[in-house]
């Protein structure tokens, strides 16, 4: 669906520069909030259960707490007004639910694109945020901010600020990386950190925690893409949040830069650090799912929301020191540093973890429409890569696995996964240009969405055995 979403943007951004006939438009706009709505339907995860006078009870599930809040906020403003109970007639009744068949086919879709700007393809990178303090509260508390930014209209949480306790003024100051699919808005809320177990909420059994404020700012491609921090402040009940951000665009970040120090492990390639340490998966990729798996796999959000830029940064140095203060250090680490830390590696190698040489053939054997064809092929590929790149995939694939298997909790399927890794697995070391690719919402399309789904495929295929994938090599191989 996001494929299509993307190719629909594109499609309205050449028929507007046609100047084609504004019904064509039209037509593609509304495949465009078609395929939004589908995305969306698929896509909610925040539970908000309503209750009437009856004591019947209706679950509705959302994409994120802002739109929580407002359903909230908007209950609330109406039960103020007091309103009187009333009975409908049979007549009235039959009038009413005939409007509501019929506003069906024209309502407005809650998404993102219904903006003026929806055949706009947003922005594809990552976006560096430092959320530095807030303002403005009447009384001491623990305070903590989230991030959400949209993505393919419905908006997703990315980041989490650590908790600020007891204070009115709280200084964060804390980095984080968030990755940009075609947004457009970034969202912050503001938090007051429940500890109190007796506030617990009836539809989950969680602590409930309140939310003080919450704003949005669009992401104006003109202000952000200058390359340099940009401080701004947002303000929210009477809050005032401020922030620096800035943007690297997707062409920048897809640079593969090896080290220039051997001795380490980011940006080195994964056979010398194999054969350096005498093992088969290397020690970072070993550490950090260990850790993922013993604390954090029912965290929810587990890989795609953000670490603290600093946290990852330290962690880092010291995998890439070989500091023997590594586990304790671990131990005390916030788990979305750590996840953090695990992606940074996958993404600094100087080589993806697929290898550049298989890449032209995954897109072709992923695009196979043939079930057995696409399946030898596929299996093929795997039997090409060099034995540290394939038992290093095998085993993040089946932790990825067992991370889905926690999907109801941490709220990460399969799919969520493949498309937090499957670009940093797979995409190449040099882009070459694409003269026929004319927007960032087509190198989306056609690369991005390729990659998602061949990681897609392996993690939703049967267990794969590394020495059963070598036997086949020996029974294949013509040299035998």
């Amino acid at each position: 669906m996001k494929m299509k979403i993307s190719a629909l943007k594109s499609e309205i951004q050449k028929e507007k520069a046609n100047k084609a006939q504004s019904r064509a438009i039209e037509r593609l706009k509304k495949k465009m909030f078609e395929n939004e709505f589908l995305l969306l339907l698929n896509s909610p995860t925040i539970p908000f259960r309503i209750h009437n006078r009856n004591g019947k009870s209706y679950l509705f599930l959302l994409s994120s707490d802002y739109e929580r809040s407002e359903w909230r906020e908007a209950i609330q403003k109406l039960q103020k007004k007091d309103l009187q109970a009333f009975v409908l007639s049979s007549v009235e009744l039959q009038v009413l639910t005939g409007s509501c068949f019929k506003l069906r086919t024209v309502h407005n879709i809650p998404v993102t694109s219904n903006k003026d700007d929806d055949e706009s393809p947003g922005l594809y990178g990552f976006l560096h945020v430092i959320v530095h303090s807030a303002k403005g509260f009447k009384q001491s508390a623990n305070l903590y901010c989230t991030l959400e930014v949209d993505s393919f209209g419905y908006f997703v949480s990315k980041a989490k600020t650590r908790v600020f306790r007891d204070t009115t003024e709280p200084k964060w100051d804390e980095e984080f990386e968030i990755e940009l699919e075609g947004s457009q808005s970034l969202r912050i809320l503001c938090y007051e950190k429940c500890y109190d177990k007796t506030k617990v909420n009836k539809d989950n059994n969680e602590i409930v925690d309140k939310i003080m404020g919450k704003g949005q700012i669009q992401l104006d491609p003109q202000t952000v893409e200058t390359k340099n921090w940009h401080t701004d402040v947002i303000e929210m009940n009477g809050i005032k949040v401020e922030f620096s951000m800035k943007f690297t665009s997707r062409d920048m970040s897809l640079k593969r830069t090896p080290s220039k120090k051997q001795t380490g492990v980011f940006g080195v390639k994964i056979s010398v650090v194999t054969k350096r340490e005498r093992s088969k998966v290397p020690y970072i990729v070993r550490q950090c799912v260990e850790e993922v798996e013993k604390r954090g796999i029912e965290e929810v959000g587990i890989y795609r929301i953000s670490g603290v830029a600093t946290d990852i940064q330290a962690l880092k140095a010291v995998f890439d020191a070989n500091n023997k203060d590594i586990l304790l250090m671990l131990s005390d680490m916030d788990i979305n540093a750590i996840a953090g830390t695990l992606k940074l590696y996958f993404r600094e190698l100087p080589e993806p973890l697929l290898t550049d040489r298989l890449y032209p053939a995954f897109m072709e054997g992923i695009a196979l429409s043939d079930p057995a064809a696409k399946e030898n092929c596929m299996m093929h590929l795997l039997r090409s890569l060099p034995d540290p790149n394939l038992i290093t995939f095998l085993f993040l694939l089946e932790h990825l696995k067992r991370v889905a298997e926690k999907e109801p909790v941490n709220k990460m399927s399969l799919h969520n996964l493949a498309t937090v890794f499957g670009p940093t697995l797979l995409r190449p070391s040099e882009v070459e240009s694409k003269a026929h690719l004319t927007s960032a919402a087509d190198i989306w399309s056609h690369d991005v969405m390729a990659q998602v789904q061949v990681l897609l495929y392996y993690l939703q295929h049967p267990p794969i055995s590394f020495a059963e994938l070598k036997r086949n090599t020996l029974y294949f191989s013509t040299d035998v």
